[in-house]
């Protein structure tokens, strides 16, 4: 693995702080891979959270958008790209670098993975569970 690699492992994080570290990550330069995206976590009570996904899914104009993502890889590589400036040169050039995956894949397998602190708390919901209360088929 070069230098410029990070593999982040998202399993049993909080999602929010997996994708600000990797949009730090990204504008600094670095290739960055996300892997176990749909064991992440989101902290809150998962009523809400799913009513407040939904809300999202619900926008806008289903022709024209915006569009919100229901896969749980989507969810989390859409969370970095609310953290990057990816309308500019720089932030669509950082967003290009990003590989976010659901499970771990072979090419990665044996790697050294980058944990992210953070506490879960006691009402989180899983990015795969809300995908799948999102009618989002697995």
């Amino acid at each position: 693995m070069n230098r410029e690699e990070i593999v982040i492992d998202a399993a049993n994080v909080v999602a929010g702080r997996a994708a600000s570290t990797a949009a730090k990550e990204l504008l600094k330069g670095k290739k960055v891979y996300m892997v176990n995206a749909e064991k992440a976590m989101v902290n809150g009570d998962p009523k809400y959270t799913i009513v407040h996904y939904k809300e999202k899914l619900a926008r806008g104009d289903p022709y024209k958008g915006p569009f919100y993502p229901k896969v749980p890889d989507r969810i989390l590589k859409r969370m970095v790209r609310g953290m990057l400036p990816y309308k500019k040169p720089m932030g669509k050039n950082a967003f290009k670098r990003l590989r976010v995956y659901s499970a771990v894949p072979e090419e990665l397998q044996g790697k050294e993975f980058k944990t992210v602190p953070g506490k879960v708390g006691k009402k989180s919901i899983s990015l795969k569970e809300l995908s799948q209360r999102l009618k989002w088929l697995s």
